[in-house]
């Protein structure tokens, strides 16, 4: 017994031993990392600051071009801005210098220095408050642009949707309340002058899902080169034809905005400001279906038609809008005809809510 128990505490003080060493490697290893990383990070530091004077100095010199300060001033700004840049490299490479002398120095209890808030990408097992799944990751804020002049925004709509032709009215064929649209797309938007904001080009590219249903159980119906709407034998629950286009709209926006500036960047904004937009959109035809819902012998029924009933492949038309911040009132009109070679011509119009989710 006495003998086992020996060979056990042997064998214990063998593994705490290792473990001793074991992680002693691991720290050094760690430190030496460290210490490498801290290295690079101060030719990092020289890089950055540099692009950050480079950035300031166009951006003086923009101010400078636009008539804002003198010539006296804009080189007075240079020689405040060169030396801010250089003060900033000596400091934080002295905290990194300190940082590696430190890691030198102590083998344990300095592994979790913070990085001089630059770019850092580490793997650990381990958590510490700032890393998710053993990865921990920080990005640089990037330096502002003094003048930006194309901003961009997701663009949603939707509304109201019906099909007119000659001698028609809305709600002739289908239905108003129940015949709908939508449109999902991205758009930029671009200054047009140099030093004012009241004239702006929108342009992008949008979905746009255009429905109409069809009224007393009507249903189309494509026989060759000719699509027709006709009585439907039995009652129908839903008659709805969908078609889609991938439309780019080109729109010209109007109204006042408030000038933003500050020392090293300006801005426009049109929040909570009046806008109005006019313009035009062309696309293609990217889908055509048709969805009837009806009851037979007792079974509900539930069809989807995917043909191209003679719809126009490539779309066009106008659009505008009005509005305030960020929502407004939309209309759009196809001027190309819903079908093609029909007995007469239909086209598409829409109207609804519109929000640039700026």
């Amino acid at each position: 017994m006495n003998t086992i128990t020996k060979c056990v505490v042997l064998v214990i003080l063998c593994l705490v031993v290792g473990k001793m060493n074991a992680q002693d490697t691991i720290q050094k290893s760690k430190n030496q990392f460290k210490i490498e990383s801290l290295d690079e990070l101060k030719k990092k530091i020289e890089e950055e600051e540099r692009e950050y004077l480079k950035k300031e100095v166009e951006a003086i010199n923009l101010r400078l071009e636009n008539g804002e300060i003198t010539q006296e001033k804009a080189d007075a700004l240079k020689k405040e801005v060169a030396k801010k840049r250089a003060l900033n490299i000596e400091n934080r490479i002295a905290i990194i210098d300190n940082k590696i002398e430190l890691l030198k120095r102590n083998e344990i209890g300095y592994d979790n220095l913070d990085d001089d808030k630059g770019d850092y990408f580490g793997f650990s097992f381990g958590g510490d408050g700032e890393s998710f799944a053993g990865f921990r990751i920080k990005n640089r804020k990037k330096f502002r642009k003094y003048d930006k002049r194309t901003t961009s925004d997701l663009v949603f709509a939707a509304g109201f949707n019906n099909a007119i032709g000659d001698g028609q009215k809305i709600g002739d064929e289908y239905g108003f309340m129940n015949s709908g649209f939508v449109e999902l797309g991205w758009a930029w938007k671009t200054r047009v002058f140099k030093n004012s904001n009241a004239l702006r080009l929108k342009y992008g590219f949008s979905f746009q899902w255009n429905k109409l249903s069809p009224k007393d159980d009507k249903y189309f119906v494509q026989d060759g080169n000719v699509t027709t709407l006709e009585e439907f034998p039995y009652e129908l629950k839903e008659s709805e034809f969908r078609v889609t286009n991938l439309v780019v709209p080109v729109y010209f926006e109007f109204g006042p905005s408030k000038k933003i500036e500050k020392d090293d960047y300006f801005r426009y904004s049109t929040h909570n400001k009046f806008k109005i937009g006019v313009g035009a959109y062309a696309g293609f035809n990217i889908g055509t279906q048709q969805k009837l819902r009806y009851k037979q012998d007792g079974d509900r029924v539930k069809e989807k038609i995917k043909r191209n009933y003679n719809t126009s492949d490539f779309v066009y038309g106008l659009g505008a809008y009005v509005g305030y911040g960020s929502m407004g009132l939309y209309m759009k009109y196809d001027l190309n005809p819903l079908f093609k070679d029909q007995a007469f011509d239909q086209h598409n119009l829409s109207m609804g809510l519109r929000f640039d989710l700026d």
